[in-house]
């Protein structure tokens, strides 16, 4: 703890006034231990129902709660004089009082609510009482069955009575009966019948009390079972708007943090020693803290120190000039003066004149809807899974997404050409950033492919390069991918789309490799995507982050390549969405630095000195790299005019669904929901995907019933194979995946489409 923080937690005493300690709500100023940075803050607290809620100031109890503790599962513990101690379900509250006597105070309050608290979840009395409150309609409906029970008992207690009466009768003419001269025979038969009429009656007066013990049974019981009943819904009602405040708070916290500008440095800079916040070793991070999801900032603090060269020798070039240099443009590719000659060849580049495409579609028609109210039942589950009206979705297929991952295909253009390996991996991995710029802000899902879908992106003339996808599979969903180019480099991948929906937050996790060979060379380049994550998902402004790391490995060198995708932190001095890297020969050593973000730019700097550093502040002894002044690799392309109302469609991404002759029947640009929500007929749209869907339920449903039969038969059912795809086992990674076979581009040229499967 720091000796600053105890400070101004023991000068600050303006404790309020507190109320008796046994009363059921108990509030106060206490001091709550935040971080290192800001030591103990004075925080307002409540007490009630068993929780202990905090607030930044009383004015917030009406809209926002800062963290709450549930006392029924915490320990409490006092450290010394003035410090308390809350720990339940992995969380942890260091509390500080003013005074040892207002320390006491809460202690006995806190024990005393976790007591009660205990008591309402065991509730082993029958005779508590009705200390929880029910709801009127709860009562209303316990007291009409008491008294539809007390009705039944009255009936059946005047039913008794009858009997009584008509038995005692009975009794009295069997009496009389044996006083009369008769067989001996009848006198037994009227003995027998008058014990049996004793023995009814006896019968009839236990059913009675045992109606009266099982009406008192359900009045005693039925107040324990409405208690409890109560203390779970107020425990699912007090979750609901804790996810609510906690989606507002964050909310409101990322707002702050836009409006405050010495936050946030004017560009991308080289990693560096600091990153402006310290992890709490003592106890949890602040709850103010867990709003992002991620983690705190010295987590991932970079391994290495960037010192750029000073000499007057070596070209530099200001990061103001940087900022400034022209983005979007195939011109800007040659701007990396540490690149070999072959890097900045640019012969044949030159291809045919572009063909006028398509620059705009119709905007966006402004339909609210409220995603909570659809997604809070799926928490948990495949989103793949979820039926989602196309109100969420952006008039594009997964299978186009994905072939957005070539809108800088320039830059493998240019690594084809590179001479040396290492220069062409800093070009590789500026590639593999480059396919997140279009995501920064595209929240909305595109449409999940129907099996045997697929999409091409003839690109020949224009830029040399063909691209194919497929939908290879439909659970899980799984897209194949190839691209060849006659600018010396073939692409293909197989990607799995993992997602679940966390409540707050949703992560999309693509699972399979991505394959980068160039002709020439033999290098083969192989790498993964990293995670996802769509934020704000109930209340707030939807944004999204990527998160992880990404190894590119040239199989052929042994070369590497590790980028860092730093996850967003309200509290880092960092520019958001950074990403580092270093690239390395076969032997681990660093050849280049680059940085850079994932939504604006990358850059490559030379490293021409190495040297171990002091120790950094988690006490890891830190690399300090010398390089030359970076230079710019790739840079975003600015959007399309009025993009804001095109669901923020790049210039390529308006392109993607144009309507194209020849393409197979198969094609996404065919799909009629997509077409129709991209014309803004979206109540069209969710009727027409509402009927695909069920048309490939139904063509599963008869592919089970074909393999159930060919089971039966004792014969081999071989099941659902791709068109333009088959599986193979990778010779590189050992993994079996889906690669081309061949055959499309020549079926395109002969216009054949009848093996196309009937989709749509």
């Amino acid at each position: 703890m720091s000796e600053q923080g105890k400070g101004s937690a023991s000068a600050s005493a303006a404790a309020a006034p507190a109320p008796a300690a046994g009363s059921d709500t108990y509030k106060g100023w206490l001091f709550k231990w935040t971080n290192y940075l800001k030591g103990y803050q004075r925080r307002w607290f409540v007490l009630s129902n068993g929780l202990l809620s905090y607030y930044r100031t009383q004015a917030e109890m009406a809209h926002t709660c800062r963290g709450t503790i549930n006392l029924a599962t915490a320990h409490i513990d006092t450290e010394d004089a003035c410090n308390i101690v809350l720990s339940s379900g992995g969380r942890t509250y260091h509390l500080k009082a003013s005074t040892e006597v207002e320390r006491q105070r809460w202690v006995t309050a806190l024990e005393l609510a976790k007591a009660k608290a205990i008591r309402m979840m065991n509730d082993q009395s029958d005779d508590s009482g009705d200390e929880e409150p029910t709801s009127q309609s709860d009562r209303s409906e316990l007291q009409g069955t008491l008294k539809i029970l007390v009705s039944k008992l009255d009936d059946l207690s005047t039913c008794n009575d009858l009997i009584a009466k008509h038995g005692a009768a009975l009794q009295r003419s069997l009496s009389e009966l044996e006083g009369l001269k008769v067989p001996v025979e009848g006198g037994e038969k009227i003995k027998a019948v008058n014990e049996r009429a004793t023995l009814f009656r006896i019968t009839s007066n236990a059913m009675i009390n045992a109606c009266r013990d099982f009406l008192d049974l359900a009045e005693t019981h039925s107040r324990r079972w409405q208690r409890a009943l109560q203390y779970e819904r107020e425990q699912r009602t007090h979750l609901e708007e804790t996810i609510e405040q906690l989606a507002k708070q964050h909310n409101s916290l990322e707002r702050a943090w836009r409006e405050a500008p010495t936050l946030v440095s004017s560009a991308p800079s080289a990693p560096t020693t600091n990153k402006g916040s310290v992890r709490p070793l003592k106890g949890e991070a602040s709850d103010e803290d867990e709003d992002t999801e991620y983690f705190d900032a010295m987590e991932d603090s970079p391994a290495f120190i960037t010192v750029t060269a000073t000499e007057n020798t070596q070209h530099r070039r200001s990061q103001s000039n940087l900022s400034g240099a022209s983005g979007g443009h195939p011109g800007d590719w040659n701007q990396d003066d540490h690149m070999s000659p072959g890097c900045n060849d640019v012969s044949g580049k030159e291809l045919q004149p572009r063909r006028q495409r398509r620059t705009h579609i119709p905007d966006k028609p402004n339909y609210s809807l409220n995603l909570w109210s659809i997604m809070k039942n799926c928490i948990g589950k495949e989103l793949s899974k979820i039926p989602m009206p196309v109100n969420f979705n952006e008039p594009l297929s997964m299978l186009q997404r994905l072939t957005e991952d070539l809108e800088y295909h320039e830059l493998l253009d240019k690594a084809a050409r590179c001479d040396s390996s290492l220069e062409q991996m800093c070009l590789v991995a500026a590639f593999s950033v480059s396919s997140y710029s279009t995501t920064v802000h595209r929240t909305a899902k595109p449409f999940n492919p129907l099996l045997g879908e697929t999409y091409e992106l003839d690109r020949l003339e224009e830029f040399g390069y063909r691209s194919l996808c497929e939908q290879v599979s439909h659970h899980p969903p799984a897209a194949a991918h190839h691209v060849i180019s006659k600018q010396g480099w073939t692409l293909w991948q197989e990607i799995t789309i993992a997602s679940k929906f966390r409540g707050k937050y949703l992560s999309i996790m693509p699972l399979g490799a991505i394959h980068l060979q160039f002709h020439s060379s033999g290098n083969h380049y192989i790498w993964r995507k990293v995670t996802s994550t769509v934020h704000n998902i109930i209340v707030g402004k939807l944004w999204i982050d990527q998160s992880g790391d990404i190894e590119i490995v040239n199989h052929r060198t042994k070369e590497t390549c590790q980028l860092k995708f730093s996850p967003y932190s309200y509290f880092s001095r960092d520019v958001p969405r950074k990403v580092t890297g270093v690239v390395a020969d076969n032997e681990g050593h660093a050849h280049y630095i680059l940085s850079g973000t994932w939504d604006e730019k990358m850059e490559s700097a030379k490293i021409i000195q190495s040297s171990r550093g002091a120790s950094g502040s988690e006490g890891r002894q830190k690399t300090v790299y010398q390089t030359l002044s970076p230079k710019l690799l790739w840079k975003k392309y600015p959007l399309p005019e009025n993009a804001e109302n095109m669901y923020h469609f790049s210039g390529l991404a308006l392109t993607l669904n144009e309507q194209e002759d020849g393409v197979g029947l198969t094609d996404s640009r065919l799909r009629p929901d997509q077409r129709l929500m991209e014309d803004g007929r979206w109540d069209e749209a969710n009727s027409e995907k509402q009927r695909l869907e069920e048309k490939q339920r139904a063509v599963r449903r008869r592919r089970e019933a074909e393999a159930t039969d060919a089971v039966v038969e004792g014969r081999e059912y071989e099941g659902y194979q791709p068109l333009w795809f088959h599986q193979r086992r990778d010779s590189v990674t050992g993994e079996t995946n889906f690669v081309y076979k061949g055959g499309y581009w020549e079926a395109k040229e002969r216009q054949d489409w009848i093996m196309c499967p009937n989709i749509f």
